[in-house]
């Protein structure tokens, strides 16, 4: 570890001590984030094929400390938090990058946040998670319109809810793109993401996620929420 990243973790515990923080993962009080609960985000990579057949690796599985995480970074504006699980997220998105320069640049694109969350967070939260990973986003896409939330849909009413919802900023001439988002259930907002991008000219090539719900039956690998040292709840 690094003596930045020794710095950076002192003054986030300290700041969580002084505020009356607890642990995101079990609660324990004086820290944003305990060691064990800080071990339980390492990197466990799942699959995930969307209807479209686009291929997205996630980090890790979405459940028990890493759910937990991931909800107070969304939810609470713990934007501490976003160090950690973009580091997690780091490790799928370096190698989709590496692994496609190979043939020229790539972009990293992440999905577009509404504007409704965005107003209501005042980040977005696959952006700040590209940068906590190391790289360098650009934002090509942007919604068109409002979209309903997508937890308790199917497969089919997902991919209905958001198509036609995003756009390309600008027409592109064959640029490869690696797209970004935090959590992928059915991958339908992939879909749409990849939709919009090869109508203005890109070339989607790959997608990564932070996490995977392990309710999508689409998942290999490890998935399972015995792989974890902590339990949890899907969302």
């Amino acid at each position: 570890m690094t003596r930045t990243r020794q710095s950076h973790d002192l003054l986030a515990e300290l700041g969580g001590f002084l505020l009356g923080a607890s642990c995101a993962g079990c609660d324990l009080p004086g820290v944003l984030l305990c060691a064990a609960c800080r071990s339980a985000l390492l990197p466990l990579p799942v699959d995930v094929v969307t209807p479209s057949s686009l291929a997205v690796r996630a980090a890790m599985s979405f459940d028990g400390v890493a759910a937990r995480c991931i909800r107070r970074l969304k939810g609470e504006g713990e934007t501490l938090l976003a160090r950690p699980l973009g580091d997690a997220l780091a490790a799928v998105l370096t190698a989709a990058i590496d692994g496609a320069r190979g043939s020229g640049d790539v972009l990293v694109v992440p999905v577009p946040t509404t504007r409704a969350a965005f107003r209501r967070r005042g980040y977005r939260v696959p952006d700040l998670l590209i940068r906590r990973a190391g790289a360098r986003e650009t934002r090509l896409l942007r919604t068109t319109r409002s979209r309903a939330d997508q937890r308790g849909l199917g497969i089919a009413e997902r991919a209905q809810n958001v198509h036609g919802a995003m756009r390309a900023r600008r027409a592109g001439s064959g640029e490869r793109v690696v797209l970004v988002d935090d959590v992928v259930t059915t991958g339908a907002t992939f879909d749409e993401a990849m939709r919009a991008l090869t109508a203005a000219g890109y070339e989607v090539i790959s997608a990564v996620a932070l996490a995977a719900t392990p309710s999508h039956r689409g998942l290999t690998g490890h998935s399972s929420s015995t792989h974890r040292r902590h339990g949890g709840n899907d969302p």
